[in-house]
């Protein structure tokens, strides 16, 4: 808008006015001269000749510049974020959101789901993550959890009759956060009744290609890969492989287990695994930044990181004076290495293996600038394990959740291996993102009792966590399955954002906190007490 310096008293009040002041103008909408046009604008084709000036409510200065390229720290950012979300690019991205939300609910409504509500107020129950728990006041000293996904409940729906069911669901994990986790946060719950696994893998893949076309203007092909967690570990050292980009890793232990290198053969002998990753031009990485590499290793549990590198042919130091000229022949046979390139070993347990050289590979794909950050790269990750061992309880707990139907074939194997039994499980991965994830269920009690037994539970402890469920089992159970999206995480990647932060309007700090409102907050000690609640103040 134009303020005309012949109008003197109201070009000297606009001359006063300060960013961020709310008006209202009355003028001419005229045609901006051809030197003065703005195609960048959205209104840069006009302008607006001002003839009154209503201030209807004066700003302060604000603690920091609203637009795109703030340099305003993250929690001054988060305490004003009323402030933040002027900026045009939290905007979009809400405005994003919004739409994304439009595009599913018609989808799900084009293949017959139907929307249902579950209950916020829940019985807590094991589900990885810590519960938050909500005290209450009819019943004192019981407790309401706050739902960690509505996984019982929407296979409660399924024995109800509701074949296709969804919902936008808020869910809540206590748990470390980081930059794409929240303590509350959204997924698309979805569950599906007489399905088998490729079913619900169709509705999954054709939802994200809609959202990736509709909102990205991006086309996948369909379908997308299917790849085994076997598979996935092996190659890329993770259960959401970004493959993006090559740097595969290679398992050395064939040629590891004839090696003159003590550290090899001997790990071999104990039942472990020799891992490599080869890294054309990662011959110019300094001492450091292996030293640093070698941090990562033992971040992820390795006892450390092997290495070498191969320069004019030869391999040179780190630890090429241990290795034999039998091995090093192989290594170069089945690796095909150039100069200026570099090896790097890890000789552990297969998983750590796999999880070290998974983390080192993104590392250097990062470094060495292998990602393709045009590509919209796709795949599910199948055949998970039952179970994983957890060392602190030092017993066998379901990958994903007891419910999980077995593969055919491994049901024998619950008492006698458990460890080898797979499930009829699948993650949906987008650019080294887990994205959704899922699983046929169980749907034969007397099976679902075994597993229980499996992880540990007897007959009362399953009963006293899900016997609603296991009770309900009894009354017919139709073979159901389904998958939950991780609805922020999706935002975050459509929206091209580096953190799930920036598409929520009002997020939660590491420490989940909310620097805007306060909370969480002391509360008043009648409260405490009508709950029957009494606050110990710690190191008492």
């Amino acid at each position: 808008m134009t303020f005309k310096p012949e109008q003197k008293e109201l070009f000297d009040r606009a001359e006063k006015l300060n960013h961020e002041d709310v008006i209202q103008v009355k003028g001419t909408v005229t045609v901006r001269p051809p030197e003065a046009r703005n195609p960048k604008m959205p209104t840069g084709e006009i302008e607006v000749i001002a003839e009154e000036l209503e201030i209807l409510a004066k700003a302060e200065t604000p603690p920091f510049v609203i637009e795109d390229d703030v340099n305003a720290m993250e929690d001054t950012r988060l305490k004003y974020r009323y402030l933040d979300l002027r900026r045009p690019e939290m905007r979009d991205a809400l405005l994003l959101r919004s739409r994304a939300n439009m595009i599913s609910r018609k989808y799900f409504a084009e293949l017959g789901f139907v929307d249902i509500e579950t209950s916020t107020l829940v019985r807590s129950t094991p589900e990885g993550a810590r519960d938050f728990l909500v005290p209450s006041r009819k019943q004192k000293g019981r407790f309401y959890a706050l739902p960690q996904s509505p996984q019982i409940y929407k296979q409660l729906l399924m024995i109800a009759g509701f074949d296709r069911y969804y919902q936008f669901a808020r869910c809540y994990r206590d748990e470390d956060l980081r930059a794409d986790r929240q303590p509350e946060f959204t997924q698309i719950d979805v569950e599906m009744s007489f399905v088998e696994q490729e079913d619900v893998l169709q509705m999954a893949e054709g939802l994200m290609a809609r959202l990736l076309h509709e909102v990205c203007g991006a086309n996948v092909k369909l379908p997308v890969r299917r790849m085994g967690y076997d598979e996935a570990m092996l190659r890329f050292g993770s259960d959401k492989p970004d493959t993006r980009f090559g740097l595969e890793i290679e398992d050395v232990s064939d040629i590891a287990q004839k090696s003159e290198f003590n550290v090899f053969s001997g790990t071999m002998e104990k039942g472990g695994a020799v891992r490599c990753l080869y890294v054309p031009g990662g011959g110019e990485l300094s001492r450091k930044d292996i030293d640093n590499l070698t941090e990562l290793a033992k971040k992820y549990g390795a006892k450390g990181l092997a290495q070498c590198k191969f320069v004019d042919g030869e391999f040179n130091g780190g630890i090429a004076k241990f290795l034999g000229e039998v091995e090093k022949a192989e290594f170069v046979k089945r690796l095909s290495p150039k100069d200026g390139s570099i090896f790097m070993f890890v000789a552990d347990k297969p998983l750590i293996c796999a999880r070290t050289l998974g983390a080192i590979r993104l590392e250097m794909g990062k470094r060495l600038d292998l990602i393709d950050k045009s590509k919209w790269d796709m795949l599910f990750v199948v055949d998970f394990p039952m179970f994983e061992f957890d060392e602190e309880s030092g017993r066998p707990v379901a990958q994903h959740h007891p419910f999980t139907m077995i593969r055919p074939g491994d049901v024998e194997k619950l008492e006698s291996d458990p460890m080898a039994v797979r499930s009829i499980a699948y993650d949906l991965v987008l650019n080294g993102h887990e994205i959704a994830g899922g699983s046929i269920r169980t749907h034969n009690h007397a099976v679902l009792r075994r597993v229980m037994k499996a992880i540990k539970l007897s007959d009362e402890e399953a009963d006293e966590k899900f016997g609603f469920l296991m009770e309900a089992m009894k009354f017919g159970v139709p073979p159901h399955g389904g998958i939950a999206f991780g609805w922020d995480r999706i935002i975050m990647l459509l929206a091209g954002m580096d953190s799930i932060r920036d598409v929520i309007a009002f997020p939660k700090t590491t420490a989940a906190q909310s620097l805007m409102d306060g909370c969480p907050n002391d509360v008043d000690v009648k409260q405490l007490e009508e709950l029957g609640i009494k606050l110990i103040k710690e190191g008492k």
